[in-house]
């Protein structure tokens, strides 16, 4: 396998745990180690309520105690609904104790009926909930004290401690309608869509860059990143049936998914070559037991992990 020349860009590969992962036992843990042993840079947590994936939360918090150099992110988390200002000091106490190693990554929440009961929030109201909720966070981190004025929040001179290692956190947001790319080049500091294709991640990209620069931002070149879902062996029919009636401009949705370790490294360097340098793999059928994720882990670092330089 060839690597491509990322100049002085750095190159990582993190892993995602999806919706339907089964990791919220002591199993968990036996994976983060072989992560952090392995040197993958990161490991991504999925929020569901209905379903069986662990609180992101309460999973980065154990995996940060496990670990010294593994990154800790969402995949995302939903923040409509939560209390901006416990989750910024819950964020910034996982920050300070894990000694700057978290990366959080926020959403709006899915289009599902139950998980919107769960948080509570209308969906017409979401967006604007949520660009409230993230600018309190970011003066929660930043400022010695929080003064807002929206809809849905109203603070004076609200002190919230400790602030974060990092100064600050950088948050990350994914999304690839016109609307999501929007919003990162408004108020993201990083950009993580999934199922697209290099083409789709290329014109992404400038589109946020350039929304960036029409509200006086700049966003870290090396903050390109993509989500890749794969497999090994072939897809679910029910997948790319999904998946077409999610892109159905795509001629071959199986390119969304790669469905061999060749594959899937072949496809993080098209997106190396379009810009893109911070990856999250996420295996749609993943490993049962432990060891098999030993094996699964020790597999993909063969295949991947030469990319990172």
């Amino acid at each position: 396998m060839g690597v491509c020349k990322h100049g002085n860009v750095k190159v990582r590969v993190g892993y995602g745990l999806g919706v339907r992962t089964q990791l919220n036992d002591s199993g968990f843990l036996d994976v983060v180690d072989t992560l952090e042993r392995l040197r993958f840079d990161s490991l991504w947590l999925s929020e569901r309520i209905g379903g069986e994936a662990p609180d992101p939360l309460v999973a980065m918090s154990m995996a940060a105690a496990r670990t010294t150099r593994l990154k800790l992110g969402m995949s995302v988390m939903v923040l409509p609904g939560r209390n901006p200002i416990v989750l910024a000091k819950e964020l910034a106490t996982l920050d300070r104790m894990s000694n700057g190693r978290l990366l959080p990554a926020f959403g709006l929440g899915v289009a599902d009926p139950h998980e919107q009961q769960a948080f509570g929030v209308e969906r017409s109201a979401r967006a604007k909930m949520f660009n409230e909720a993230l600018a309190v966070l970011r003066s929660c981190w930043m400022d010695e004290s929080v003064t807002f004025h929206g809809t849905y929040y109203n603070y004076d001179n609200l002190r919230v401690q400790p602030k974060p290692l990092q100064q600050p956190p950088e948050v990350w947001l994914g999304g690839i309608a016109d609307s999501e790319l929007k919003r990162v080049g408004r108020m993201a500091d990083g950009w993580l869509p999934s199922f697209v294709t290099p083409a789709d991640a290329a014109a992404g990209w400038k589109t946020v860059t350039d929304i960036a620069a029409e509200n006086n931002r700049e966003i870290d070149p090396e903050h390109f990143g993509v989500l890749i879902p794969y497999t090994i062996g072939d897809p679910p029919p029910q997948l790319l049936a999904g998946l077409k009636a999610r892109r159905p401009d795509l001629d071959d949705v199986s390119v969304l998914v790669p469905s061999s370790w060749h594959a899937l490294a072949h496809t993080i360097e098209q997106f190396i070559d379009v810009g893109a340098s911070k990856f999250v793999v996420i295996p749609l059928a993943e490993p049962g037991s432990v060891n098999e994720w030993n094996d699964h882990l020790a597999d993909a670092a063969t295949h991947l992990m030469p990319l990172q330089n």
